[in-house]
Protein backbone atom coordinates (compact mmCIF):
# COMPACT_ATOMS: atom_id res chain seq x y z
CA UNK A 1 0.00 0.00 0.00
CA UNK A 2 1.42 3.52 -1.09
CA UNK A 3 2.47 5.62 2.10
CA UNK A 4 0.02 8.55 2.26
CA UNK A 5 0.82 11.84 1.44
CA UNK A 6 2.08 13.68 4.84
CA UNK A 7 2.99 17.43 3.53
CA UNK A 8 5.72 19.14 1.73
CA UNK A 9 8.76 19.51 4.30
CA UNK A 10 8.51 23.12 4.74
CA UNK A 11 4.86 23.15 5.71
CA UNK A 12 5.18 19.69 8.20
CA UNK A 13 5.04 21.70 11.78
CA UNK A 14 1.32 23.22 10.63
CA UNK A 15 0.29 19.61 9.65
CA UNK A 16 1.58 18.53 12.89
CA UNK A 17 -0.04 21.33 14.59
CA UNK A 18 -3.73 21.15 12.74
CA UNK A 19 -3.33 17.11 14.04
CA UNK A 20 -2.58 17.94 17.51
CA UNK A 21 -5.55 20.37 16.83
CA UNK A 22 -7.92 17.55 15.95
CA UNK A 23 -6.83 15.03 18.62
CA UNK A 24 -7.70 17.93 21.71
CA UNK A 25 -11.22 18.26 19.86
CA UNK A 26 -11.59 15.12 19.64
CA UNK A 27 -11.27 14.52 22.79
CA UNK A 28 -13.29 16.93 24.08
CA UNK A 29 -16.05 15.46 21.73
CA UNK A 30 -15.40 12.42 23.32
CA UNK A 31 -15.87 13.62 26.99
CA UNK A 32 -19.14 14.82 26.00
CA UNK A 33 -20.67 11.92 24.62
CA UNK A 34 -19.86 10.84 28.18
CA UNK A 35 -21.56 12.73 30.25
CA UNK A 36 -19.53 10.38 33.37
CA UNK A 37 -16.75 11.50 32.56
CA UNK A 38 -15.94 16.06 32.42
CA UNK A 39 -12.41 15.87 33.80
CA UNK A 40 -10.53 18.31 32.17
CA UNK A 41 -13.19 19.46 29.60
CA UNK A 42 -12.84 23.43 30.03
CA UNK A 43 -9.04 23.20 30.04
CA UNK A 44 -9.40 21.39 26.85
CA UNK A 45 -11.37 23.65 25.22
CA UNK A 46 -8.55 26.67 26.42
CA UNK A 47 -6.08 24.74 25.12
CA UNK A 48 -7.49 24.29 21.41
CA UNK A 49 -8.09 27.79 21.51
CA UNK A 50 -4.20 28.77 22.20
CA UNK A 51 -2.69 25.85 19.53
CA UNK A 52 -5.12 27.43 17.10
CA UNK A 53 -3.60 31.12 17.67
CA UNK A 54 0.13 29.47 17.43
CA UNK A 55 -1.04 27.51 14.22
CA UNK A 56 -2.22 31.32 12.38
CA UNK A 57 1.33 32.62 13.41
CA UNK A 58 2.53 29.70 12.18
CA UNK A 59 0.91 29.62 8.88
CA UNK A 60 1.75 33.69 8.29
CA UNK A 61 5.44 33.14 9.31
CA UNK A 62 5.68 30.17 6.87
CA UNK A 63 3.56 30.44 3.62
CA UNK A 64 3.94 34.49 3.34
CA UNK A 65 7.65 34.11 2.66
CA UNK A 66 7.44 31.20 0.22
CA UNK A 67 10.84 30.88 -2.15
CA UNK A 68 10.20 30.54 -5.21
CA UNK A 69 10.78 26.97 -5.05
CA UNK A 70 8.43 26.41 -2.05
CA UNK A 71 6.28 28.26 -4.72
CA UNK A 72 6.64 25.08 -7.52
CA UNK A 73 6.06 22.83 -4.99
CA UNK A 74 2.47 24.23 -3.87
CA UNK A 75 1.54 24.33 -7.64
CA UNK A 76 2.32 20.22 -7.72
CA UNK A 77 0.74 19.84 -4.34
CA UNK A 78 -1.40 16.15 -4.85
CA UNK A 79 -3.95 17.71 -2.88
CA UNK A 80 -3.98 20.72 -5.12
CA UNK A 81 -7.19 21.60 -7.21
CA UNK A 82 -6.97 20.38 -11.06
CA UNK A 83 -9.28 21.98 -13.46
CA UNK A 84 -12.59 19.27 -13.12
CA UNK A 85 -12.41 20.65 -9.37
CA UNK A 86 -12.94 23.79 -11.03
CA UNK A 87 -15.50 23.31 -13.66
CA UNK A 88 -17.55 22.01 -11.03
CA UNK A 89 -17.31 24.71 -8.85
CA UNK A 90 -17.76 27.50 -11.50
CA UNK A 91 -19.89 26.39 -14.49
CA UNK A 92 -23.21 24.66 -15.56
CA UNK A 93 -24.20 22.59 -17.65
CA UNK A 94 -21.23 21.36 -18.42
CA UNK A 95 -20.94 18.89 -21.60
CA UNK A 96 -17.57 17.51 -22.56
CA UNK A 97 -16.56 17.60 -26.32
CA UNK A 98 -14.01 14.26 -27.37
CA UNK A 99 -11.29 13.56 -30.14
CA UNK A 100 -9.68 15.80 -31.84
CA UNK A 101 -11.54 14.40 -35.68
CA UNK A 102 -8.31 13.16 -36.47
CA UNK A 103 -6.53 10.33 -34.16
CA UNK A 104 -7.62 10.26 -30.81
CA UNK A 105 -8.94 11.90 -27.86
CA UNK A 106 -6.66 13.36 -25.13
CA UNK A 107 -7.90 12.86 -21.46
CA UNK A 108 -4.50 15.17 -20.85
CA UNK A 109 -7.20 18.04 -21.53
CA UNK A 110 -10.94 18.74 -20.98
CA UNK A 111 -12.99 20.78 -23.77
CA UNK A 112 -16.88 21.24 -23.43
CA UNK A 113 -19.72 23.94 -23.63
CA UNK A 114 -21.03 24.93 -20.37
CA UNK A 115 -22.51 28.20 -18.35
CA UNK A 116 -20.94 30.81 -16.48
CA UNK A 117 -23.34 33.07 -14.92
CA UNK A 118 -25.77 32.43 -17.37
CA UNK A 119 -23.23 33.04 -20.44
CA UNK A 120 -22.84 30.32 -22.95
CA UNK A 121 -19.03 29.39 -23.04
CA UNK A 122 -16.01 26.79 -23.59
CA UNK A 123 -14.10 25.63 -21.10
CA UNK A 124 -10.27 23.97 -21.80
CA UNK A 125 -8.87 22.47 -19.30
CA UNK A 126 -5.68 20.72 -18.67
CA UNK A 127 -6.32 17.35 -16.21
CA UNK A 128 -3.99 15.62 -13.93
CA UNK A 129 -4.64 12.09 -12.27
CA UNK A 130 -5.19 11.87 -8.50
CA UNK A 131 -4.33 8.16 -8.42
CA UNK A 132 -1.25 6.19 -10.45
CA UNK A 133 -3.78 5.15 -12.61
CA UNK A 134 -5.44 8.56 -13.53
CA UNK A 135 -2.31 10.27 -14.26
CA UNK A 136 -1.31 6.94 -16.83
CA UNK A 137 -4.31 7.46 -18.15
CA UNK A 138 -3.95 11.32 -18.75
CA UNK A 139 -0.30 11.69 -19.26
CA UNK A 140 0.03 13.10 -16.00
CA UNK A 141 -1.66 16.10 -17.69
CA UNK A 142 0.51 16.36 -20.24
CA UNK A 143 -1.05 16.87 -23.74
CA UNK A 144 -0.81 14.92 -26.82
CA UNK A 145 -0.84 16.38 -30.21
CA UNK A 146 -4.53 15.11 -30.83
CA UNK A 147 -4.86 17.02 -27.52
CA UNK A 148 -4.14 20.39 -28.51
CA UNK A 149 -5.88 19.76 -32.15
CA UNK A 150 -8.89 18.87 -29.74
CA UNK A 151 -8.56 22.27 -28.24
CA UNK A 152 -8.12 24.14 -31.13
CA UNK A 153 -11.16 22.44 -32.65
CA UNK A 154 -13.73 23.81 -29.76
CA UNK A 155 -11.90 27.13 -29.88
CA UNK A 156 -13.03 26.84 -33.73
CA UNK A 157 -16.83 26.14 -32.17
CA UNK A 158 -16.31 29.06 -29.96
CA UNK A 159 -15.35 31.47 -32.62
CA UNK A 160 -18.33 30.55 -34.55
CA UNK A 161 -20.90 30.86 -32.09
CA UNK A 162 -19.17 33.96 -30.53
CA UNK A 163 -18.73 32.15 -26.99
CA UNK A 164 -15.63 33.20 -25.01
CA UNK A 165 -13.18 30.80 -24.29
CA UNK A 166 -11.79 29.94 -20.48
CA UNK A 167 -8.72 27.96 -20.25
CA UNK A 168 -7.20 26.00 -17.11
CA UNK A 169 -3.38 25.92 -17.61
CA UNK A 170 -1.61 23.27 -15.35
CA UNK A 171 0.84 21.00 -16.88
CA UNK A 172 4.24 20.15 -16.47
CA UNK A 173 4.87 20.51 -19.83
CA UNK A 174 3.67 18.96 -23.80
CA UNK A 175 3.69 14.85 -23.49
CA UNK A 176 7.37 14.35 -25.04
CA UNK A 177 6.62 10.30 -26.16
CA UNK A 178 7.91 9.28 -29.50
CA UNK A 179 4.83 8.76 -30.77
CA UNK A 180 3.70 12.42 -30.02
CA UNK A 181 6.37 13.75 -32.11
CA UNK A 182 5.53 11.79 -34.98
CA UNK A 183 2.21 12.33 -35.31
CA UNK A 184 3.29 16.88 -34.93
CA UNK A 185 3.52 17.82 -31.54
CA UNK A 186 6.11 20.87 -32.17
CA UNK A 187 3.32 21.75 -35.15
CA UNK A 188 0.42 21.57 -33.10
CA UNK A 189 1.23 23.54 -30.37
CA UNK A 190 2.29 26.26 -32.78
CA UNK A 191 -0.72 26.01 -35.04
CA UNK A 192 -2.49 27.12 -31.61
CA UNK A 193 0.19 29.72 -31.05
CA UNK A 194 -1.00 31.27 -34.45
CA UNK A 195 -4.50 30.55 -33.94
CA UNK A 196 -5.07 31.66 -30.80
CA UNK A 197 -3.38 34.73 -31.82
CA UNK A 198 -6.00 35.76 -34.65
CA UNK A 199 -9.02 34.12 -32.88
CA UNK A 200 -12.22 36.09 -33.20
CA UNK A 201 -13.50 35.68 -29.55
CA UNK A 202 -12.41 37.01 -26.08
CA UNK A 203 -10.10 34.18 -24.21
CA UNK A 204 -8.66 34.64 -20.61
CA UNK A 205 -6.45 32.24 -19.73
CA UNK A 206 -5.91 30.96 -16.19
CA UNK A 207 -2.59 29.39 -14.38
CA UNK A 208 -3.92 26.65 -12.15
CA UNK A 209 -0.91 25.24 -11.15
CA UNK A 210 2.11 24.25 -13.05
CA UNK A 211 2.70 26.37 -16.05
CA UNK A 212 4.88 24.21 -17.92
CA UNK A 213 7.40 25.76 -21.30
CA UNK A 214 5.27 24.73 -24.58
CA UNK A 215 2.83 22.67 -22.93
CA UNK A 216 1.10 25.80 -21.32
CA UNK A 217 1.44 27.96 -24.13
CA UNK A 218 -0.32 25.57 -26.26
CA UNK A 219 -3.53 25.95 -24.99
CA UNK A 220 -2.43 29.97 -23.55
CA UNK A 221 -2.70 32.88 -26.22
CA UNK A 222 -5.36 35.15 -24.90
CA UNK A 223 -6.40 38.22 -24.12
CA UNK A 224 -6.06 37.98 -20.06
CA UNK A 225 -3.96 35.91 -17.94
CA UNK A 226 -4.45 35.24 -14.68
CA UNK A 227 -2.62 33.13 -12.17
CA UNK A 228 -3.19 31.93 -9.08
CA UNK A 229 -1.07 33.04 -5.98
CA UNK A 230 0.86 29.97 -5.76
CA UNK A 231 1.03 28.81 -9.97
CA UNK A 232 3.91 29.10 -11.84
CA UNK A 233 4.93 30.08 -15.08
CA UNK A 234 8.40 28.66 -17.39
CA UNK A 235 9.78 28.10 -20.19
CA UNK A 236 11.20 24.97 -18.29
CA UNK A 237 10.97 23.56 -14.79
CA UNK A 238 13.55 24.51 -12.48
CA UNK A 239 14.97 20.76 -12.52
CA UNK A 240 15.44 20.47 -16.33
CA UNK A 241 17.11 24.20 -15.90
CA UNK A 242 19.22 23.44 -13.45
CA UNK A 243 20.76 20.35 -15.14
CA UNK A 244 21.36 22.41 -17.95
CA UNK A 245 23.03 25.39 -16.60
CA UNK A 246 24.30 23.84 -13.69
CA UNK A 247 24.41 19.92 -14.70
CA UNK A 248 22.68 19.11 -11.27
CA UNK A 249 19.26 19.20 -10.84
CA UNK A 250 19.89 19.47 -6.93
CA UNK A 251 20.37 23.15 -7.66
CA UNK A 252 16.60 23.31 -8.62
CA UNK A 253 16.19 26.04 -5.73
CA UNK A 254 18.82 28.35 -7.74
CA UNK A 255 17.45 27.81 -10.65
CA UNK A 256 13.50 28.56 -9.82
CA UNK A 257 14.85 31.89 -8.28
CA UNK A 258 16.79 33.04 -11.36
CA UNK A 259 13.36 31.68 -14.05
CA UNK A 260 11.28 34.28 -12.70
CA UNK A 261 8.07 31.83 -12.54
CA UNK A 262 5.96 33.10 -9.51
CA UNK A 263 2.80 34.93 -9.99
CA UNK A 264 4.37 37.95 -8.56
CA UNK A 265 7.46 38.48 -10.72
CA UNK A 266 5.35 37.59 -14.03
CA UNK A 267 2.46 40.15 -12.89
CA UNK A 268 5.44 42.95 -12.30
CA UNK A 269 6.80 42.05 -15.73
CA UNK A 270 3.98 42.38 -17.61
CA UNK A 271 3.13 39.42 -18.49
CA UNK A 272 0.14 38.20 -17.02
CA UNK A 273 -2.87 40.63 -16.00
CA UNK A 274 -3.81 39.61 -12.37
CA UNK A 275 -2.93 37.44 -9.55
CA UNK A 276 -5.88 35.36 -7.99
CA UNK A 277 -5.71 35.18 -4.22
CA UNK A 278 -5.49 31.46 -2.48
CA UNK A 279 -6.08 30.58 1.06
CA UNK A 280 -2.61 30.61 3.44
CA UNK A 281 -1.12 27.05 2.78
CA UNK A 282 -2.56 26.76 -1.10
CA UNK A 283 -5.69 26.48 -3.11
CA UNK A 284 -6.51 22.53 -1.82
CA UNK A 285 -7.60 24.17 1.75
CA UNK A 286 -10.04 25.69 0.20
CA UNK A 287 -10.92 25.18 -2.99
CA UNK A 288 -14.50 27.29 -2.62
CA UNK A 289 -12.39 30.56 -1.44
CA UNK A 290 -10.39 29.96 -4.54
CA UNK A 291 -13.23 29.55 -6.79
CA UNK A 292 -14.91 32.52 -5.66
CA UNK A 293 -11.92 34.54 -6.08
CA UNK A 294 -11.69 32.69 -9.75
CA UNK A 295 -15.15 33.41 -10.99
CA UNK A 296 -15.00 37.57 -9.81
CA UNK A 297 -11.93 37.90 -11.73
CA UNK A 298 -13.69 35.98 -14.61
CA UNK A 299 -16.59 38.18 -14.09
CA UNK A 300 -14.64 41.13 -14.61
CA UNK A 301 -12.61 40.16 -17.43
CA UNK A 302 -14.79 38.55 -20.14
CA UNK A 303 -17.51 41.70 -19.26
CA UNK A 304 -14.37 43.96 -20.07
CA UNK A 305 -13.12 41.87 -23.09
CA UNK A 306 -17.22 41.53 -24.98
CA UNK A 307 -17.07 45.56 -24.59
CA UNK A 308 -14.87 45.28 -27.74
CA UNK A 309 -15.61 44.55 -31.41
CA UNK A 310 -13.27 42.28 -33.16
CA UNK A 311 -10.99 44.41 -34.56
CA UNK A 312 -10.37 46.15 -31.23
CA UNK A 313 -10.12 42.65 -29.66
CA UNK A 314 -7.55 41.52 -31.80
CA UNK A 315 -5.37 44.99 -31.76
CA UNK A 316 -5.27 44.78 -28.02
CA UNK A 317 -4.19 41.16 -28.07
CA UNK A 318 -1.67 41.84 -30.41
CA UNK A 319 0.04 44.89 -28.41
CA UNK A 320 -0.33 42.48 -25.72
CA UNK A 321 2.00 40.31 -26.44
CA UNK A 322 4.05 42.85 -28.42
CA UNK A 323 4.72 44.83 -25.17
CA UNK A 324 6.22 41.60 -23.27
CA UNK A 325 9.78 41.37 -22.87
CA UNK A 326 10.57 45.47 -23.45
CA UNK A 327 14.05 46.11 -22.76
CA UNK A 328 15.75 49.67 -22.77
CA UNK A 329 19.31 49.21 -23.78
CA UNK A 330 22.05 51.01 -21.38
CA UNK A 331 22.67 55.27 -22.83
CA UNK A 332 26.66 55.06 -22.55
CA UNK A 333 28.11 58.13 -20.82
CA UNK A 334 29.12 61.01 -23.28
CA UNK A 335 32.75 61.07 -23.94
CA UNK A 336 34.99 63.01 -21.72
CA UNK A 337 37.68 63.37 -24.56
CA UNK A 338 37.70 67.18 -26.33
CA UNK A 339 37.28 67.21 -29.78
CA UNK A 340 40.20 68.59 -31.99
CA UNK A 341 39.95 71.38 -33.57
Amino acid sequence: MAEEFSGLEFERPVIELENRIDELKQSSADKLDNPADKSGQIDVKAEVKKLEKQCEELKQKIYTVLTPAQKVLLARHPKRPYSMDYINSLFTDFIELHGDRCFADDKAVICGCAMFNGMPVVVIGQQKGRTVQENIDRNFGSMLPEGYRKALRVMYFAEKFNKPVITLIDTPGAYPGIGAEERGQSEAIARNLREMSILKTPIVAIVIGEGGSGGALGIGVADRILMLENAYYSVISPEGCASILFHDAKRSGEAAESLKLTAQDLYTFGVTDEIIKEPLGGAHRDIRFVADNIRSALTKHITELKKYNVNTLLENRYEKYRKIGKFQEKIPPPSSKKKKH
